[in-house]
């Protein structure tokens, strides 16, 4: 498999493109700096460099063509307005239009569950940013393309323990970036997986087999895509 990610140096892009990499996949992805460049170079990540909210969809397409998906792991956290606009929600648009421009068909996007945070008293600037996430997963539920969306829930950084919950509705606990990482990749390797927004928790089920009861109760074995 052909990779490129977008957001590969964040926390989730970074582990997503080791683990791929570890499977013997080409990855690539867009970065902003000389150094990150230099640093994916000396792992045989190939990194591309631009700024995704000042590029055009067609350099977004060029820096991607040839790849068989696109990942959108970049996100702004919630940050600045602007900068959520810029990422979250357009930012995604842009891409899934270079996809098209490139003829990349499937694409994976690293959302948020829509509740949350529901229990906090946010801020103006979250509450825009889980409007752009939900805004962002409207148009690519709405693309032709061969999409797939996970909304992980807290995300952390402890060791992954290889044990989730996967399906179209999950408690919002916490996971793993790890975990995150690891699933992705495997819902990568298989392609019965088409076109669902999935729900994805600290459980206790292993990852493949979470994957396998998906499809199973999903999917079905004899569906054609």
């Amino acid at each position: 498999m052909n990779a490129f990610v977008v957001g590969i140096t964040g926390r989730v892009g970074s582990l997503l493109a080791d683990r791929l990499k570890d499977c013997g996949d080409t990855v690539r992805g867009l970065v902003r700096h000389d150094r990150d460049h230099a640093r994916f170079d000396a792992a045989s990540i190939h990194a591309h460099l631009g700024d995704l909210g000042s590029m055009t969809p067609r350099e977004v397409a060029s820096a991607g063509t040839g790849a068989d998906v696109i990942v959108f792991a970049a996100g702004s956290n919630s940050g600045a307005r602007g900068v959520t606009e810029a990422i979250d929600r357009a930012g995604v648009v842009k891409t899934i239009e270079a996809a098209n421009l490139a003829g990349i068909r499937r694409f994976a996007l690293v959302s948020v569950p829509p509740e949350a945070w529901c229990e906090r008293g946010l801020s103006a600037d979250e509450e825009f940013y889980f409007a752009a996430k939900k805004e962002a997963d409207v148009v690519l539920s709405h693309s032709d393309l061969d999409w797939l969306i996970v909304r992980p829930s807290l995300l952390t950084d402890e060791p992954g323990t290889g044990r989730i919950a996967l399906g179209p509705a999950e408690l919002h606990g916490q996971i793993s970036r790890h975990d995150v990482a690891a699933t992705l990749t495997a819902l990568l390797g298989e392609p019965r997986v088409n076109r669902p927004i999935l729900g994805l928790n600290e459980e206790s089920g292993l990852i493949n087999a979470a994957i396998s009861k998906y499809v199973h109760s999903y999917v079905g074995p004899s569906r054609k895509l």
